[in-house]
């Protein structure tokens, strides 16, 4: 089948597969999206320009490569599974911009391979189809990493994009709402159906649009006793604040004091559920449990 044609068409996917015997990696989330509007919206909701480099996390066969390569500078993709390196030399043969990186993408040194293969002076976006069963693994890593994205536009399961993009007082607000949202502000771009994908998975997908913040003015005394309190608030969904955090530091009287006395300092009842407390409400809290020597 012609180059011409995109790889995302469907006909050329099932040649591609054919031709090299491919068959998907359930174990790898392996779902090849043939979908070329789909494709055009990811990169349009990355703002993609020549004057942009782009990492991506699992190219697959090549289909997203091909339309990041049209649209940026330069593009940086991370293939763990080698049984597709040499599709991928072949599909993407005509773009001298791509540099495919057979790497786990957890265990790679990303400052370093940055600093290595990308012009560091340009602006660096990520775009990923995510694999399902590692999608919050991989966001919390890039999150926290060091590497400064100005965006990235991930491709997920449609549940957990509900989630990172939910407003305080909703189900699918959750830890992982204001671990993401504590550094970028999350939209949900489009939501992609299960049948442009081969094979189709069970669940719909989604793509969100996660955008750096600037720098927060109000920064809890310490990151990591923040994501605790966070993680305890949502610990029992269906418990109250106090009686999490009570879990969380004990019902000794001395204690129950003490976890009084920083909700009365934060302003916070005692009584609301952690879904309904915002980023700057959690910050506020926390910093209060340290004034109370709580942490």
């Amino acid at each position: 089948m012609s180059k011409d044609i995109d790889i995302a068409n469907p006909a050329r996917t099932k040649a591609i597969m054919n031709s090299y015997g491919l068959q998907v990696k359930k174990s790898l989330g392996q779902n090849f999206l043939t979908d070329q509007n789909v494709l055009h919206n990811i990169v349009f909701t990355a703002d993609i320009s020549q004057e942009d480099n782009v990492i991506e996390i699992g190219p697959g066969i090549g289909a997203l490569t091909e339309y990041l390569a049209r649209a940026a500078h330069q593009v940086m993709a991370f293939e763990i599974d080698d049984r597709l390196l040499p599709i991928l030399d072949e599909t993407l043969y005509d773009y001298d911009n791509v540099e495919i990186i057979n790497q786990d993408i957890l265990k790679a040194d990303l400052p370093a391979m940055v600093k290595e293969h990308l012009d560091v002076d340009r602006p660096l976006k990520l775009v990923a189809n995510l694999p399902y069963y590692i999608t919050t693994p991989i966001l919390m890593s890039l999150l926290a990493g060091s590497v400064k994205f100005e965006n990235i536009v991930v491709m997920m399961q449609k549940e957990v994009a509900d989630r990172l993009a939910a407003e305080p007082g909703t189900k699918a607000y959750g830890a992982l709402t204001i671990a993401v949202q504590y550094r970028m502000a999350a939209e949900m771009a489009m939501v992609v159906p299960r049948t442009v994908f081969v094979p189709a998975p069970n669940v719909d997908s989604a793509i969100v649009k996660l955008t750096a913040l600037p720098s927060r003015t109000h920064v809890p005394f310490d990151e990591a006793a923040f994501f605790k309190v966070v993680k305890a608030g949502f610990a029992h969904r269906r418990k109250n604040l106090w009686n999490n955090l009570q879990s969380l530091f004990g019902k000794l009287p001395e204690t129950k004091t003490a976890i009084q006395s920083a909700l009365d300092a934060a302003e916070i009842d005692p009584k609301i559920r952690a879904e309904r407390l915002t980023v700057d409400e959690f910050i506020t809290l926390t910093d209060a449990l340290h004034g109370a020597e709580l942490i």
